[in-house]
């Protein structure tokens, strides 16, 4: 936790500290391949990893899959979207998905109405997080540190390195978290079966004689997550994850529109990693059998707790805890740079005066990890709520901001017309418990519903008058020239050449 914290400090070391807010939320806009590929491989990478997927893979099997499928597709579709959406946002000195949204219809209060509806979706991941973290601290300590205290020390690491070194700390701390990941989920995924098993042979034939279900959709208990519910979210959520608003950061903090699209070649081969903690959580059916609930997701850590030595135990826990603090200061940083911009932007006092809009997003990133620590240990129940409709509510955004894009005739009153039909859509079904309808996912259908109203208003209803050429308001493909110069500024602006950055 030190190391993390001095990465995080260290990586602003030569610059003052100081800047505006695009310098604190994309880091200024100069990163090259290497490190957008460490740190989108690091929004990829949560406390889910660890814990989440061994733990659907303990109670489900195969469904769990469905996590590879959308994230190989997300980063297909981000190889043409992510150059399209860094391109629009460096022509207008956009820093967030809440300023592409204000910009494209001429309307900053809907840049602000994005944010709150984006925040809502957003905590709940950063109380995971947290909740995650200090599940995992917990455990490798044997006891020894309190869930409370793992709370606070989560919260606490990812506060003091994400205000004062923004989106560049977290790509520095990325760094040393994929070292540990790579190296942890490599020695796991041979000792495990070795240990417990004598070899994967004698696993993989005892899964298929004893578990069959576990290899087969819908998985194991009648969970309904059948082949319609598996292809409906890997879409929904491909959709999803590359409007994502800390997905966006990762693009906006791009040197280059040619650095994202070899960031997405690269991406799905991070993914394999993946398959590690899902397979051993179906090992674990047989060595810790009878964990139920929230004990599911124990189930990676129970197999190796008790066998291997508390130091090595220590060396995968921080593994796992980097995966809760990296992706949760990214969710902090946006928090805080859309409503730094978007929000609080629209103050007299901040208008035009980045570095006073820097400090407004720093104090909203305390307050909004604040907040999040507050209900985990208040109302934890709360977040986890809402955390059921925050990536199919996020969705909702799709038409918005994709079609919106590239579509000059959807109109302001047909974005939000979707919107509110699709998010009302959403909150209905899955907080009646309807989710998945009929095998497919819930959010996959308000999608379609909501693209339905915004195609039908953009052509029925009124059209407000906006004079604006297509240039200013339309995105575009940058081409290589746009790509190769913008290369060049942000090399110069680092005093380093590209090639000295792996870009």
């Amino acid at each position: 936790m030190v190391l993390t914290v001095a990465l995080g400090l260290l990586a602003v070391r030569g610059r003052g500290g100081g800047g505006g807010i695009a310098e604190w939320s994309v880091g200024g806009r100069s990163l090259g391949t290497v490190m957008i590929w460490v740190l989108m491989a690091g929004e990829g990478y949560t406390s889910f990893s660890y814990l989440g997927a061994a733990g659907w893979g303990y109670n489900f099997g195969s469904p769990v899959l469905y996590v590879i499928a959308y994230l190989s597709c997300g980063y297909a579709i981000g190889y043409v979207v992510g150059p399209t959406l860094w391109s629009y946002a460096r022509r207008h000195g956009l820093v967030s998905i809440t300023d592409m949204v204000a910009h494209r219809y001429g309307r900053p209060w809907l840049g602000a109405l994005v944010a709150v509806l984006a925040t809502v979706c957003l905590l709940p991941y950063i109380q995971l997080q947290i909740t995650g973290m200090g599940v995992v601290v917990s455990t490798i300590s044997y006891g020894a540190i309190s869930l409370n205290w793992a709370y606070f020390i989560a919260f606490a690491v990812t506060t003091a390195f994400v205000v004062v070194s923004g989106l560049r700390g977290s790509a520095w701390v990325s760094v040393l978290k994929d070292v540990l990941v790579i190296g942890t989920l490599a020695f796991l995924a041979i000792y495990v079966p070795m240990h417990h098993f004598d070899g994967y042979g004698p696993f993989l034939d005892r899964l298929v004689a004893e578990k069959p279900e576990w290899l087969t959709l819908s998985g194991h208990g009648g969970s309904g997550l059948g082949a319609t519910w598996f292809a409906t979210t890997s879409f929904l959520n491909s959709l999803t994850v590359v409007i994502f608003p800390t997905t966006v950061a990762g693009y906006l903090g791009a040197r280059s529109a040619d650095a994202l699209r070899r960031n997405a070649v690269l991406l799905p081969f991070y993914n394999v990693l993946l398959f590690v903690p899902m397979l051993l959580g179906m090992a674990a059916i047989f060595v810790v059998p009878g964990l139920t609930g929230a004990g599911s997701n124990l189930a990676l850590f129970k197999l190796v707790v008790d066998s291997l030595p508390a130091w090595l135990v220590g060396v995968i826990g921080v593994a796992a805890a980097l995966s809760s603090i990296v992706p949760m200061a990214v969710f902090m940083l946006v928090i805080g740079t859309m409503w730094g911009r978007s929000v609080l932007g629209a103050v007299p006092a901040l208008v035009d005066r980045p570095r006073r809009q820097r400090f407004a997003a720093q104090t909203v990133v305390v307050v909004a990890g604040a907040a999040a620590l507050i209900l985990t240990y208040a109302a934890p129940n709360t977040l986890v709520r809402l955390s059921l409709i925050s990536y199919e509510g996020m969705a909702q955004l799709v038409p918005m901001i994709l079609l919106g894009l590239v579509w000059r005739r959807m109109t302001l009153w047909s974005a939000l017309s979707g919107l509110a039909v699709g998010g009302a859509l959403v909150c209905a079904l899955v907080f009646t418990e309807h989710d998945p309808v009929g095998g497919v996912n819930a959010g996959a259908l308000a999608l379609g519903v909501n693209l339905v109203v915004a195609l039908a208003v953009s052509w029925l209803g009124p059209k407000p008058a906006d004079d604006r050429p297509d240039a200013e308001v339309l995105a575009s493909d940058p081409g290589p020239e746009e790509s190769r110069a913008a290369g060049e500024a942000g090399a110069a602006g680092t005093g380093r050449t590209p090639a000295a950055d792996g870009a």
